[in-house]
Parts: C-alpha cells; structure tokens; sequence
C-alpha cells in the first residue's frame, strides 16, 4: 500500500504542475503578453485612410495657380462580392469585360481587406456609379483629390504629382502604396508642406471583415489636416506671356527679382500643359512626352548646361579690374580679330582702339583675349596655374561652378574646371593662356546653366551680391521662407569695380552705332544688358543674353537662352527687352509691337 500511495502522490503532484504550469501561461498570455490581444483586436477592426486636399498654390499677386478637383479610387472586397450585371458596370466604368474579371481575381487576397480596383474615376463616373452602387455589393467607392490647374503655364516650375514607389515608401514610412506623392517642381519641393497629413477611421469588424460600427465610439479616429498654402514668387502674367514668345523655340527665360532673389519667371521650352500629367491619362501621356525628341519634360532653366558666350566677359572684366590687371582705360587695338602665335579670335567692324566700358558695348573678342591673358600672366603669381586658380576662385564667388541651391529639386551645378584639369590633359606646366584662351569669350570647358546666369544678372544689378534664388514667397502658417533665402552672398569683387561694367551694359543697349544690344532698347527705361553668342558645334549657335532694369533701383534681372538663335541679338535680346517692358509697364508699346510680333511668328523648332 505505501508502494502504491507513493505513486498516487506523484501523478497528484505531476498533474498539479501541468494545471500551474497552464494557469501561469493564461496568465501571461492574458495578463502581461498583449501580443495575441493585439492580434485580436488587430482581426476585429479595420482602419480606413482618410486623404488630406492638398494645399493651393498662388502667385506673387494671389492669382490661383494650383487647385483640387475630386476624384475617386473603385475599392473592391471580393469576399462580399455577389451576382451582378456585368455588361452594365463594364459600360459605366467604360471597360471591357476581361479588364472587369482581371481585376476582380487579383484582388482577391487572405486578409479580407478591399483594395483598389479603379482608381481616379472621373467625378462624371462617379455620379452615375454613385446612383448605382447598390447592386454591386462588394464595391466601395474612395474619395480622393487631384490636381487642377487655372492656365496651361509652369508645368516645369510648379511639377506634378504621381504615385509612390517601392522605393520611395523604403525612405520614408509616412506613405503607402497607393499614395500621392509630389514627383518634379514645387510640388517635390515643398511635398511635406502641401501633402497635409493623412487621417484614420477605425471600424469594427465581424468574421468576414464586414463593418458593424465604429471601433470604440470613434475613440482612436483622427481627422486629416489639409496642406499648407503656397504663394509663389512667380508672376503668372510674366509667366504666361514668356511662354508664349517662347512657343518657338528651345532654350530658357529666368527672370529674378534682383533685391530678394525671388523668381518672377522660370520658363523652359518646349513645354507641355501641366493637366496632362494629372489623373488615369497620366502614364500614357508621360510615355509620350518622355519619347519625344523636342524633351518637353527637360528642365532647362536649372539642368541644361551651356557655353555663356559673351555674357562671360563681364565675369573676367570685373577679376581683372579686381586684380589690377586692368583698368577703366585699359585700350587694346583689334583688327577684325586678335592674332598670337597663329591664333585668332574672330571679331567683328567697330572703332579701335576701345576702353573697358566699350570693349563691352562692342563685345570685342580681342580685347577680351587681351584682358584674360593679363589675369593668367599676371606677375603675382608663380604660375600660370596659380593665376588661373586665382581667377576661379572669384569666378565661384558669382555662383558658377556649384549648384546656387535654390527651393527646386534637380538642379545642376555647372562646371567651372581647376588647373589640376588641365595639368591631366595637357601635362603640368605644358599650358598656358593661349592654350585655354576661348575661356575668355565664355566657350571652352565653361558650363552654365540658365538660373546662374540669371543670378549673374542680378549679381550685377546689385553691385556685387545675390540671394540665392527661390520659387517660394511664403507658407501658409509659417512666418518667414528659409532663412538661407534671406542671406546676402557678395562676390569677391570690389564694388565700386562693377560701376565701370555696368557702363560697358548700358552702352551696349542705349549707345550708338555698333552697339550689340540696341535692339533692347526701351523708351523710358534704361536696360543694362550684354549679348552672347554661344557656339554650338552641332549646329546654329545658341542666342544669349541678360540685362537688368532700370539701370538704378533695378526691378528685373534675366536670362534669355535661345538654342540655335545665332546671334545674342538675334532672338534672346528682343525677348529679354519684351519681358523687361510687360513686366515694367504692363504693355508693350506700339513702337516695339514689330519686335513682339517678330519673336511671336517666327519658329527655330522647324530648323532644329
């Protein structure tokens, strides 16, 4: 009997720790592991997004650039779905039968939720389905927000809104799939700004995921915040008429503000009409532009990269002023061309010799060869090469080189080489001035894009510094922009040294014959300006020109960049002029109307 009571103890006590063991478990899994009450409740409510508007963009006079329109995204729960008239939703929707039953089975998935099924339905659609959507249970319909434009103008400046990526959802867990995001131009740039942030509504659910009330009283729901507000430093009048002189041609228009660094104009031809890359045409539309060989989608204001031409030889005038190579009156002979040791620098008929100020108004070559031969052999330095290091080092100063880090995504920095480049190519110490002479006129290596000189407009207005240029004059609920936009940026030149160019500017455009600009001369204003010709080794030569106006108190500095213009004075001089008078006076006189019209009906697209 003791054998066997032993035993009966021990299953009592084996027992009596399995019971210990699953009541401690119980206790765990109930008490302090909220993992499976998470779960639970996780299969028992359903959290719907709720798409915040996003914010309106204006213009610098309030003008409305940038709206919403409703839109509406078809959401399916295939496991609700149940017999329905096939032929008549395929008709509302506007879709064969096929593209109907594709779309129902790869909605179908284990977790019982809905997902899109047709998205951005127009809200012509969405009225008819609205009044039908009782007989198909299983359908949901989503409202969300697309953009609207009021003018066909900006598309490059203002970008466009697409849907996220894989990759992009990877950088930043704020989106999903199936969310906006904004993909080019102000809308990438200020995207946390305008997105808004995004609500929740959280449901009870039975079983089969079917809602049966609102999860807790609604206590965890949370409402979206609509976006933020946009002004923008653009002039859309400004805008909209530099586009239409432009219509004809490729190239660029950046007009600046000289006294804030806001952009007025940012214009990039050929163009494209912002609402095509807007709603279900949007991918289709995008594959067109992106094919096709003109490159509407190409930014060129801030990503092409050109030769300056002339324009550049007011950047070397103002060093050499500064490095007392050279002064206001400097005069060196040119005979229709400058020779050394067999070089020669085509020029063309005016008075020699000239003075800096009208080395300038003629855009002699000679003179400025001469010019950028002082700055290299200057005695001071030991070196070719530590002159020529010497000279870029001012010439950065004006913002070449280096990205000007204005508010819009994807902008390119240019590129203005060191010595150490040519100490590669040629071998160290087997270069000198004339080697890399054609930097002296803006060709060369030289690279700048159309926003830098625009900035080298203004760098001129101003005597000698810039804000760095922006697109942004203020967001709603913010008191001020980047205070990175506010911070002047001076140049290493003295300025009383930019009185002399700024002369050489005025005369090139109001003096007498032989002047290179006359063409932008406007009654009542005095345009500073200088012309370039660029030289294009595929074909025509591209047409330059910046000016700014008036000469004191400037209002307006630009860049006009027209590609296969071939003169400064031919195409980018006349439209600079048009833009300085609209934006000025509000009108263009009848005395010039020959110009407007000139630059309206001829057409540089055709002899590409």
């Amino acid at each position: 009997m003791d054998q066997y009571s032993a035993r009966r103890y021990i299953v009592t006590a084996l027992v009596l720790l399995v019971v210990l063991v699953y009541l401690i478990r119980l206790l765990y899994l109930q008490v302090i592991d909220s993992t499976y009450k998470l779960s639970a409740e996780n299969n028992s409510k359903r959290i719907e997004i709720l798409y915040p508007s996003r914010g309106l963009m204006y213009d610098r006079k309030g003008q409305l650039l940038v709206y919403n329109q409703a839109a509406y995204d078809l959401m399916i729960a295939p496991y609700e779905l149940k017999e329905f008239d096939t032929i008549e939703l395929c008709q509302i929707l506007n879709i064969d039968k096929e593209s109907l039953i594709t779309g129902i089975k790869k909605a179908y998935n284990p977790k019982h939720r809905r997902d899109p099924f047709l998205k951005q339905i127009s809200p012509e659609t969405f009225a008819l389905l609205k009044e039908k959507l009782y007989k198909y249970s299983g359908f949901y319909l989503r409202s969300r927000t697309l953009r609207k434009y009021n003018r066909e103008i900006g598309s490059h400046l203002l970008g466009y809104v697409g849907e996220v990526s894989e990759e992009m959802i990877g950088n930043n867990p704020y989106y999903e799939m199936g969310d906006y995001i904004g993909i080019s131009g102000l809308e990438k740039a200020y995207e946390t700004q305008l997105r808004g942030e995004k609500g929740m509504n959280y449901f009870l659910v039975d079983v089969h995921n079917k809602i049966k009330g609102p999860y807790q009283n609604g206590r965890f729901d949370k409402d979206a915040v609509v976006g933020k507000n946009v002004v923008c430093t653009i002039d859309a009048d400004l805008q909209e008429y530099g586009e239409k002189l432009m219509k004809n041609y490729s190239g660029s228009i950046v007009a600046i503000e000289p006294s804030t660094g806001e952009i007025l104009t940012l214009i990039s031809t050929p163009s494209y009409n912002p609402s095509l890359l807007v709603g279900r045409p949007r991918t289709l539309n995008y594959n067109k532009l992106k094919n096709d060989t003109l490159e509407p989608l190409f930014n060129r204001a801030i990503m092409a990269r050109y030769p300056p031409g002339s324009i550049f030889k007011l950047v070397n005038a103002l060093v050499a002023l500064q490095e007392k190579d050279v002064t206001y009156n400097t005069q060196y002979y040119c005979d229709m061309g400058y020779y050394a040791r067999g070089i020669k620098v085509a020029c063309h008929n005016h008075d020699s010799p000239l003075n800096l100020p009208q080395a300038i108004q003629h855009s002699c070559n000679a003179y400025f060869c001469n010019v950028f031969r002082s700055i290299m052999e200057d005695r001071d330095f030991k070196s070719v090469a530590e002159a020529f290091n010497n000279w870029r080092d001012h010439v950065l100063t004006f913002g070449f080189g280096n990205r000007l880090n204005t508010d819009l995504p994807n902008e390119l920095n240019g590129f203005i080489p060191q010595a150490s480049y040519y100490d590669r190519y040629y071998g160290q110490n087997h270069w000198n001035a004339l080697t890399i002479l054609s930097m002296a006129i803006g060709q060369g290596e030289l690279l700048i894009t159309p926003v830098q000189m625009a900035n080298m407009a203004c760098v001129m207005a101003n005597r000698g510094y810039y804000y760095i240029p922006h697109t942004v004059k203020q967001i709603q609920e913010l008191d001020t922009i980047d205070s990175k936009f506010l911070e002047k940026h001076f140049t290493s030149i003295d300025t009383g040294f930019f009185n002399t160019v700024i002369e050489g500017m005025e005369l090139a455009v109001n003096g007498g014959a032989g002047s290179t600009a006359r063409i932008a001369r406007i009654s009542d204003i005095i345009v500073c300006g200088k012309t370039g010709t660029a030289e294009n080794p595929h074909g025509e030569d591209h047409s330059v020109f910046i000016a700014f106006a008036p000469k004191d108190n400037p209002k307006i500095a630009l860049s006009v960049y027209v590609e296969h213009g071939k003169w400064g004075a031919s195409y980018a001089a006349p439209i600079a002029s048009l833009m300085i008078e609209k934006y000025l006076t509000g009108e263009i006189s009848n005395s010039r109307k020959w110009i407007e019209n000139r630059m309206l009906n001829d057409n540089l697209l055709n002899k590409k």
